[in-house]
């Protein structure tokens, strides 16, 4: 499994240190270095079976700047969103499991980082 953090988030501290404390196999990918790329995003919403709106930090000044709560939230803007996330890295939600079972979930909380944990 892969956990998408940025290292100065505690959300994303406390859920590696319960892979940790779970023993789990995983990678670490620093996404505000690592930048995902539009495909990438695109898989990832795929997995989680959410659209780009849902995983994006709208209260982020970069999201502010974009206006993005005024941006529609349908197909026909999906793209428009999936580009900013991968253009703002700083939009997307935290952290993201990628589980080895083609699942992932935004473990924002002990009950989703054990939810992909069980995933394997």
């Amino acid at each position: 499994m892969e956990i998408w953090i940025n290292p100065a988030c505690s959300k994303c501290r406390s859920a590696v240190g319960l892979l940790d404390a779970e023993g789990a196999e995983y990678t670490v990918r620093r996404y505000l270095e690592d930048v995902p790329t539009a495909q990438e995003i695109r898989d990832v919403l795929g997995r989680l079976g959410l659209e780009p709106w849902d995983i994006t930090r709208t209260e982020e000044a970069a999201a502010k700047e974009l206006g993005l709560k005024d941006w529609p939230r349908d197909a026909g803007a999906r793209e428009r969103w999936i580009a900013a996330l991968a253009e703002h890295p700083k939009l997307i939600q935290r952290p993201i499991i990628t589980a080895d079972d083609g699942t992932a979930v935004v473990a924002r909380t002990e009950e989703a980082v054990r939810d992909a944990l069980g995933r394997g």
